[in-house]
């Protein structure tokens, strides 16, 4: 999925639009705010020259913009004209000719408009290149002592009141240079003489550390930062809504989800408040929230988010826009968390159709992309489509970036998974213990990139009768879960149906089905995956059938049972499992007749889907000889 994101402070850019017949219970002019918003956040309309002068003398911002009627505009642009902060005045008027030839002798007008739509263009372009100006700064570092730096930051320190400091610490961090970027804050912050420069310097403090990973001293110098903004700025400015955006993506990183959902919802309600429906502002806070809500697994929540961001970037967006593939892409991703493949592959597609035309046919991004949908196809039991796009992502990968960056890792899992479902566990395994050894050198131990090799590894050691390594690994999944994870989440209830069932192949029943009751009070009452429900039930139904509990057997049996055969298609390698176990059930209770239909379904499937030597074909054979003997 896509990861949420920051937002820089704005290089804090305000419109004043000035116009002494302006009415804002009019929808004329309140279409015409809501397109100025669309360019720039602080637009601040008042209907008189004196007003108009006296918010740009007070105007504690960088650049200003006025739009102006004629009328008016004659009467204060050569008040106004000289002004340093002020960038550009636009004629708003219907009478071009009659301001034309005046408006050419003050460069700082540029142009007589009659739509509103014209202004808003030439403004979009004027901060453009603004933003272009102020990072146009070509600065060789070299060293920790590098005598440009220093000479720059002594200048620095004498001029704290400029903007210069401003492009040069955001361009060391543009460039990655940490370090040095820390240096020049912490001598600013010694030497800022006011607020505003304090709560600047704490900003980019924060998102300084941010980058570095240190999530908790992100959120401590956002914290600062935002103490003071709050102390002059209204509670709905634009401003405290990038700086709850930024504090909300350090706790979501943090894995402090509910933390995350509180700052992200202060963003939100501060931008639907100020800005127009289709803003592209508005649709990142919903694919952000969306992602907290399918980070804490609830997927409904996730996907009314994720649907709300799509409809706007359809709406404001071409259609091979990134943004719109990430939408996508986020909305796959939730599909396939709930079970719901087909529609998770839909959306992959689209993404991945998108991503194709943008990038050249080697960029790793496309190598995520086809990983992504090769677990779909996995999930799908289709397990050839699902190695055809795994090849295709190792291709990219293995040319494009060293051997030990974590996505490899990421492909040696997708390996892993598919090797595993071919009954080759000795590949699986080489495959899962390449990915640990590239995660270990890559992540701190704990940490939740860990979680999916630890399952993984737990299912293949299972899966070769090493139950008491398989339960260590899916240990080691629970409890990286609970120091990472809401209580809730639904990978809880994985984890307890893993660990039941390895207690139940170790012949500890009791232990098995207290395992498999914690993994059902996630599963049953918080909305998940059904086919992880199926898979306890199976699990609770085999436990009961080894404690020749018939009844209940069969009463979860075919409660798996049922949520397979709505969710997977009808030759799903899962199904045959669940047909066997059946099978077996029957047997048990002498009704062979039943345990020949079910395990011949069971046959049937493990022929097409599997390698002829995968160890559930002998499996379910085996069955069908012995039932065959009973009758």
């Amino acid at each position: 999925m896509s990861r949420p994101s920051r937002r820089r402070l704005p290089e804090n850019y305000m419109v004043i639009w000035v116009d002494g017949n302006m009415d804002m219970a009019n929808k004329d002019c309140q279409n015409t705010m809501d397109q100025l918003r669309g360019v720039v956040n602080q637009v601040n309309p008042c209907t008189t020259a004196e007003e108009c002068i006296q918010q740009l003398n007070e105007n504690p911002e960088e650049i200003s913009f006025v739009i102006s009627s004629g009328a008016l505009g004659q009467h204060m642009v050569p008040d106004i004209h000289d002004m340093a902060k002020l960038n550009a005045i636009y004629i708003f008027c219907p009478k071009k000719e009659r301001y034309q030839d005046w408006a050419q002798n003050w460069a700082k007008i540029k142009g007589v408009h009659t739509s509103i739509k014209h202004i808003c263009k030439k403004l979009a372009t004027a901060i453009k290149q603004c933003n272009q100006d102020h990072m146009s700064v070509d600065l060789k570092l070299t060293s920790d002592d590098d005598p440009q730096l220093r000479e720059l930051t002594d200048f620095i320190r004498k001029e704290v009141s400029g903007t210069g400091w401003r492009r040069m610490g955001q361009l060391l961090l543009k460039i990655g240079q940490f370090d040095k970027a820390e240096e020049l804050y912490m001598a600013l912050l010694e030497q800022a003489s006011n607020d505003s420069d304090r709560a600047y310097i704490y900003h980019q403090l924060g998102w300084l550390k941010n980058d570095q990973g240190q999530y908790a001293k992100a959120v401590a110098f956002y914290e600062q930062s935002l103490k003071i903004y709050r102390k002059t700025l209204p509670e709905d400015h634009p401003s405290l809504a990038t700086m709850y955006n930024n504090v909300a993506q350090a706790y979501n990183d943090m894995g402090d989800y509910l933390k995350a959902l509180e700052f992200y919802k202060k963003t939100l309600k501060i931008e639907e408040k100020a800005l127009p429906s289709n803003h592209p502002h508005l649709a990142t806070s919903y694919s952000n929230i969306g992602q907290v809500h399918n980070n804490m697994g609830d997927y409904s929540k996730a996907l009314e988010f994720y649907e709300k961001d799509l409809e706007i970037t359809k709406r404001v967006l071409p259609s091979n826009h990134p943004s719109l593939a990430s939408s996508y892409n986020n909305i796959g991703g939730v599909y396939s968390d709930m079970g719901d493949y087909s529609k998770a592959l839909e959306f992959y597609e689209k993404y991945l159709e998108i991503r194709k035309k943008a990038l050249p046919s080697n960029h790793p991004d496309l190598a995520t992309s086809y990983d992504t949908i090769g677990q779909v196809y996995n999930n799908m039991g289709d397990y050839s489509k699902a190695l055809e796009f795994y090849e295709k992502s190792h291709q990219i990968l293995k040319k494009a970036l060293p051997s030990t960056h974590p996505h490899l890792a990421g492909n040696h899992l997708s390996f892993a998974a598919y090797y595993e479902k071919m009954g080759d566990y000795t590949t699986a395994l080489k495959a899962l213990k390449n990915a640990y050894q590239i995660q270990r050198k890559a992540f701190e131990e704990g940490n939740r990139a860990f979680s999916f090799t630890y399952s993984r590894l737990g299912r293949v050691y299972r899966s070769m009768k090493d139950y008491s390594k398989a339960l260590e690994y899916f240990e080691k999944r629970l409890a990286i879960d609970e120091k990472t994870l809401p209580e809730n989440h639904p990978y809880f209830g994985i984890s307890y149906s893993n660990i039941g069932d390895v207690h139940r192949l170790m012949g500890d029943y009791e232990k098995a089905l207290t395992f498999h009751r914690k993994a059902l009070n996630f599963q049953e009452n918080v909305r998940c995956n059904p086919l992880q429900c199926a898979t306890t039930y199976i699990n609770l139904g085999e436990t009961y059938r080894q404690m020749k509990n018939y009844t209940m057997a069969l009463t979860y049996y075919q409660k798996g049972l049922k949520i397979r055969e709505q969710k997977l298609s009808k030759s799903h390698p899962d199904l045959a499992v669940a047909y066997h176990n059946l099978a077996k059930l029957y047997l048990s209770t002498r009704q062979y007749n039943m345990a020949m239909q079910n395990v011949q379904q069971a046959v049937e499937i493990a022929q097409e889907k599997l390698p002829s030597n995968h160890p559930h074909v002998s499996e379910y054979k085996e069955t069908l000889e012995k039932i065959r003997k009973k009758m």
